[in-house]
């Protein structure tokens, strides 16, 4: 008995390609097959129904148990490649977790941007999991691909190619019949259509929803010794819905899709949290680019603080004098020492000396906890 499955299909993607995603699952759910290929191919009317397309604002963390769920109950896979998706960690785990259930010959390619087999990182369109799970020798769907002298017309065919492959059919009886049908939707488009879509324009233009785009931007002097920036949550409050992101590292930049176009110009709040930077919570007027200055916590990387303790006499020791990174510091009546150090010359780690005494440790790490100790010891080393 053939297993029953809840989704044709499942939709793997970059967030960079989230636009091209939405289409994919449009023009997939919205196939309609003629009733002569029905009676043939004994297919539904709209055959490739429904497809999943997972959410854009998935937290950072492992492959969770509501995607591995969608994944069992679909029975193919769709990867969209490009460049961007070729190097997102969400589309390997999902292309490999969808292998590991035994149907590998159910993923297919949908390929938007990029050069397969191009072995660059900057072009190939093709996720190297692919390779490392020894998956068959593909091809995929180009859009780009030249057989036609207006690009409309191979995204079309990409669209059939794909479609020909998931249901199983011979690609030139489905091809011509596709082809025939949109010659002749343009052949019915006349003067009337271009005199009613002209003056529909203006209104089109005004409220048509935009795309708002948020980078990041590191404030103050930048010290490439620390760790950079990376996984930043974002939130954009825009009238009453709340949109989320996480911005990868500084490249990145998070995407926020169908905004009303009425909220641009008005003030939205956007807040932002990541580890190692102040966090933000701030209101601006909304523009389709916006960037946001951010600024380390000073205190992580360069507050150094510890305690020099005698082991041999089990006690702190006060007025001592020793050398964090050549900065002379003097430990105070309970063996305390502290220095402050300037941004552009903070480390994760810092090197302690001292001529006075004999240290068993010689690296503090940051950052410091309130229990830190550098151990010195009576006996000469």
């Amino acid at each position: 008995m053939l297993q029953e499955y809840k989704y044709f299909a499942f939709i793997s993607y970059s967030s960079h390609d989230t636009e091209w995603g939405k289409k994919l699952q449009k023009k997939l759910e919205g196939y309609r097959m003629s009733s002569t290929l029905r009676k043939e191919y004994k297919c539904k009317r709209r055959p490739i129904n429904p497809v999943f397309f997972a959410p854009s604002d998935i937290q950072p963390g492992g492959l969770t148990t509501e995607l591995q769920a969608r994944l069992r109950s679909s029975r193919n896979l769709i990867v969209i490649c490009s460049p961007h998706s070729a190097n997102s960690e969400w589309v390997g785990r999902e292309i490999a977790f969808f292998h590991s259930l035994g149907r590998s010959e159910n993923i297919y390619f949908f390929i938007i941007d990029g050069i397969p087999h191009s072995g660059n990182l900057k072009t190939e369109c093709f996720h190297p999991v692919i390779h490392e799970l020894g998956l068959p020798e593909i091809l995929g769907a180009n859009i780009n691909e030249k057989i036609y002298r207006w690009s409309w017309l191979n995204k079309e065919r990409a669209y059939v190619q794909l479609i020909t492959k998931l249901l199983g059919i011979e690609f030139d009886t489905l091809w011509k019949r596709h082809r025939r049908l949109l010659y002749q939707k343009i052949m019915a488009c006349g003067v009337g259509t271009i005199a009613f879509l002209s003056a529909l324009l203006l209104t089109w233009g005004l409220n048509q929803p935009v795309n708002v785009n948020l980078s990041l931007h590191e404030k103050g002097a930048i010290n490439n010794v620390l760790p950079p920036l990376k996984d930043a949550f974002v939130v954009m409050e825009v009238g009453r819905e709340v949109k989320k992101d996480t911005i990868r590292d500084i490249t990145d930049k998070a995407m926020f899709l169908h905004i009303p176009h009425k909220y641009l110009n008005k003030n939205v709040r956007v807040k932002i949290t990541c580890k190692d930077y102040i966090d933000v919570d701030t209101t601006m007027l909304l523009s389709k680019s916006l960037s946001i200055n951010m600024n380390r916590k000073t205190s992580i990387y360069g507050n150094v603080h510890f305690r020099l303790w005698n082991v041999d006499k089990e006690h702190t020791v006060p007025n001592c004098i020793v050398y964090i990174d050549g900065n002379e510091v003097i430990s105070d009546n309970y063996g305390k020492v502290s220095v402050i150090i300037p941004i552009s010359s903070q480390k994760t780690q810092y090197k302690i000396e001292s001529s006075q005494i004999h240290l068993l440790d010689s690296i503090i790490y940051m950052p410091c906890g309130a229990d830190d100790v550098i151990c010195l010891t009576d006996k000469k080393q």
